[in-house]
């Protein structure tokens, strides 16, 4: 049996909260004792396989955002341990690590090098990533002369051609006209068939039906069902339907 390429054993994470900057800089010095505590992630466990493809699923403030910064590294958990497998390509903040004053195509380089390809990996890439992008003759142009919507563009390009190992996606992103958000899906799509590990973040039961096979309902920081998408959506509509009663 193939060991998991993701795996969170009683994993928790939380948070100081501060009134005001002046209070979060004088915590660089003394404690403080009045400072709240917010726990975005309790006890939690989970083993991914390579070639899964998981729905997180849950309100706002379940712990879901947090799940998806530990497994790129953005954060580090307070307890438990954490393990992750392979390149992680993460459709979180596309345009982070841009240089605005690079072209596209400049960009696309220094993307690969932060993401830890070599010049022959991205030579591979690079035409398919402008390819896909749908720039034009932007793509050698400085990338502050982009809108946001293109900077987005560039940055999805990027993410879903460097052939990661993981694929860490927030349903939460406006990527151009309605066309090419079709074409994004698509491509997420076959993302999945081709193997690829992949974590997807959505509000949509239907988003997540269709692209996940298994789904983890979070609620406030804990873990409340794991297993078959279409058994944890139920689960959690449910849970719904009964707070509002």
């Amino acid at each position: 049996m193939s060991k998991p390429i993701i795996s969170f054993k009683n994993v928790s994470k939380e948070y100081t909260l501060y009134k005001s900057d002046q209070e979060r800089f004088k915590a660089l010095f003394f404690k403080n004792k009045n400072a709240k505590i917010n726990k975005a992630l309790k006890n939690v466990s989970f083993d991914i396989m390579p070639g899964e493809s998981v729905g997180l699923i849950g309100d706002n403030g379940a712990g879901k955002s947090t799940i998806l910064k530990l497994i790129t590294g953005v954060a580090y958990p307070s307890e438990g341990e954490i393990s992750v497998e392979g390149k992680v390509a993460a459709l979180l903040e596309l345009t982070a690590g841009f240089s605005m004053e690079m072209t596209g195509r400049e960009n696309i380089y220094l993307k690969g090098y932060i993401l830890g390809l070599t010049d022959k990996e991205i030579k591979a890439i690079e035409e398919r990533i402008v390819e896909f992008a749908e720039l034009g003759d932007y793509i050698d142009q400085p990338v502050r002369t982009y809108s946001s919507g293109m900077k987005m563009r560039l940055g999805f390009a990027i993410n879903v051609n460097i052939d990661p190992d993981v694929l860490v996606i927030d349903e939460a992103l406006s990527v151009g006209d309605a066309t090419f958000k079709k074409k994004c899906k698509n491509k997420i799509a076959d993302t999945i068939k081709s193997g690829v590990t992949v974590l997807y973040v959505s509000h949509n039961a239907e988003s997540v039906r269709e692209l996940c096979t298994r789904a983890i309902y979070l609620k406030k920081g804990q873990l409340m069902f794991d297993g078959p998408a279409s058994e944890a959506l139920a689960v959690y509509q449910a849970d719904k339907a009964a707070k509002k009663k």
